[in-house]
This record gives structure tokens, C-alpha cells and sequence, in this order.
């Protein structure tokens, strides 16, 4: 494949595409085009090796930020041109590329910041021809939770269903059909890894038939396709900490997908939005609420009761002559977050009547006349 090919393109899928969209979309082409499926037809190998090679770098985020960062600065573009001894190709030496002899060598490539570029491609496609048989940790999987806002102001738990990697409960995590036997990959000769590249240069890479293993069942599983492992829903129980708000986090260790070749499974991480609440409204650790009252209360004066988020009533003197909008402070009621308190805030609302009848009219004008008011 041509190195300066576009792995985007490649998968068929947009740069801004989530990691999970690519995985799907990965998945979606290797069944398609797997040589087990495809025994005879070469342009289909050629095929499933060109997606694999494309998502072993953008189906590892750290991968995909390197490769981005390049794809930006047009290192793909310096790569073919110093391959060729063309335009922008430099003798070798500190930034410089070395042709010498036909010979690119990704090491004499100085990006600055990002290092050389023999250290990026062989952290992005596991160079040096270095076998990826050992364990690997899982994949870490981030969610997004809206939880009730009382439940985030109190704590308690949600349950959520993920859709993860797990074991393929048939092979194992062999990827072969019960029976079949393990032997050397064609592919990769057994080593694991196959390079690719063109003219002088070439670097190292999982190998797409094996994913690495350096070994293929005569048979692959008919469950799993000889991936090993499987897409499958789990409920978790989410423990919503007292006092999250939106934006909070928690990792849950060893949540995440499944580990291949025996490595531990990665981390669930769980993004908190809180819902909103008819009554309540939230500012740092205080609490909100507006309560109605009539133009007699807030005239005269009066008590109210009002409710705190876990069920309690607190009872609240309003002052005669109170006006719409003024807040009382009732202190520790507010929303609680280690050993912090906050306040529950009360702010009056004077609701007039829509109508009133002739009784209630004349009293009311009555009661503005005798007080000097117009109306």
C-alpha cells in the first residue's frame, strides 16, 4: 500500500468519526472482505490487508493523535517526495531527509516536537519487527449518564446497558471453530508482524491475517469470525456519587473492553449529565427553589413549608411586606459534597389571581382606597 495513502478514506469514514464509529465501520469491511471468506478472490486480500493496516493506527487513540498530527503537517506528502528525491527533499542531517542511495530512512526525519519519525511510525505500526504476541490490555469505553437531579444532589445508583468486547464464549479467544487446529500464519510467516512500504523504505506492522498472533486455525469460529472475541450487552450498576453535577466523572477499573491474549480488561469511564428539576435549581452547592405565594402572605405575612430534596419540610417565616423575588436562606440544606454543605435558598413568587369574584373585587378596592392607592 502507498504510505502516503488516506486511512480515513481508506475505512470510509470522516476524520471527525468517533473511535467507536470506526470501530464499527472496521469490523463491517473485515467481515466483508476476510480471506476466509474470499479463499479465491485476491483483490478481497488485498483488500482486508489495507483496512487492517488503516485501523491498526486509527483504532488506537493514541495512534490516531500521532497519525493526525502528521496528516496536518503533511509528513505523508515529505515522505513520498524525499522518497523520490523530489521537490522538498533535503541531504540528510539534523530535520533533513537522507535519499542516499535510494534509501529513505524515517529516523533522519526531526518533526520538532513530535520526535523522529522512526519513533513515531514504529510506536503507530509496531516496528522494528517486534512481535505483538503478549498480553493487551482492553480498551477503555466512555459514556455519556443522564441521571435525576436528585439523585445526583442525594447519590444512589443507575443501571446502564454497554455494549463492549467480550471473550468469544465458543473459541474461547482462540478465534477457531471447536476441533479446528493452530498453525503458522501464511501471512506473516509465523513472525507476527509483515512489513510494507515502497521503493527504500519499509516499516513494520501487525500482521492483518493473524492480528499478531503469529498462528491461524485451520478452521476460524464461526461465532466470532476468528477475532476472539464478541460484541456483547452488559448491565452495570453505576454508583452516582452524592453531590455530581454536570461534567463530573468516575472510572470504573476493569469495566471497559475485553483484554486480547489474556491482558486485563480497560476502564469504563462514566460522563455525568444531571437532568433538570421543575422545582429545584442548582448554583454551586446551593439549591433554588421558588415558591409561590398570594398578594395576602406577602402582604400580611405568613409561614410556608417547604420541601428539601431527600422529602424533609422546613418551615419558613415570610416578613409582612415582603416583595416578589426576595430570597431566604436556610442554611445546610442545600446540596451536600464531602464536607461541604450548601444552603437552600427560597426566593418568594407573588402569584395574582387570574380573576376574582364581585366580593373579592369590591374588597380589594376597598382595601386599595383605604390605603391611598390607585388603581
Amino acid at each position: 500500500m502507498a504510505q502516503n495513502k488516506d486511512f480515513y478514506a481508506v475505512l470510509g469514514v470522516p476524520a471527525s468519526a468517533s473511535q467507536d464509529e470506526i470501530k464499527k465501520q472496521y469490523r463491517k469491511l473485515a467481515a466483508k472482505h476476510h480471506p476466509d471468506k474470499n479463499p479465491s478472490d485476491a483483490k478481497a486480500a488485498d483488500r482486508f490487508k489495507e483496512i487492517s493496516e488503516a485501523y491498526t493506527v486509527l483504532g488506537d487513540a493514541d495512534k490516531r493523535k500521532q497519525y493526525d498530527q502528521m496528516r496536518r503537517l503533511g509528513a505523508f506528502d515529505a515522505f513520498d517526495g524525499a522518497r523520490r528525491g523530489g521537490a522538498g527533499s533535503r541531504a540528510g542531517g539534523a530535520g533533513g531527509y537522507s535519499t542516499s542511495g535510494g534509501n529513505f530512512r524515517f529516523e533522519d526525519v526531526d518533526l520538532g516536537g513530535l520526535g523522529g519519525l522512526g519513533d513515531i511510525f514504529g510506536s503507530m505500526f509496531g516496528g522494528g519487527g517486534r512481535r505483538t504476541r503478549e498480553p493487551e490490555r482492553g480498551q477503555d469505553v466512555e459514556v455519556t449518564l443522564e441521571v435525576p437531579f436528585r439523585t445526583a444532589a442525594l447519590g444512589g445508583k443507575v443501571n446502564i446497558d454497554l455494549e463492549v468486547n467480550e471473550e468469544c464464549p465458543v473459541c474461547k479467544g482462540s478465534g477457531g471453530a471447536p476441533g479446528s487446529k493452530i498453525q503458522t500464519c501464511p501471512e506473516c510467516g509465523g513472525r507476527g508482524s509483515i512489513s510494507f512500504g515502497q521503493g527504500g523504505f519499509a516499516v513494520q506492522r501487525p500482521c492483518p491475517r493473524c492480528l499478531g498472533r503469529g498462528q491461524i486455525p485451520t478452521e476460524p469460529c464461526p461465532s466470532c469470525n476468528g477475532a476472539g472475541e464478541v460484541r456483547a450487552r452488559r448491565k452495570i450498576a453505576v454508583t452516582v456519587p452524592e453531590g455530581t453535577d454536570t461534567g463530573s466523572k468516575i472510572r470504573l477499573r476493569g469495566q471497559g473492553g475485553h483484554g486480547s491474549k489474556n491482558g486485563p480488561p480497560g476502564d469504563l469511564i462514566i460522563n455525568f449529565v444531571v437532568q433538570p428539576d421543575r422545582f429545584y435549581k442548582r448554583e454551586g452547592l446551593d439549591l433554588i427553589a421558588k415558591v409561590p405565594i398570594n398578594i395576602a402572605q406577602a402582604t400580611l405575612g405568613s409561614k410556608v413549608n417547604v420541601k428539601t430534596p431527600d422529602g424533609k419540610k422546613v418551615s419558613l417565616k415570610i416578613p409582612a411586606g415582603t416583595p416578589s423575588g426576595k430570597r431566604f436562606r436556610v442554611r445546610g440544606q442545600g446540596i451536600h459534597k464531602a464536607t461541604h454543605h450548601g444552603d437552600l435558598i427560597v426566593e418568594v413568587e407573588i402569584v395574582v389571581p387570574e380573576k376574582l369574584t364581585e366580593e373579592q373585587e369590591k374588597m380589594m378596592k376597598e382595601f386599595a382606597e383605604a390605603g391611598g392607592l390607585k388603581y
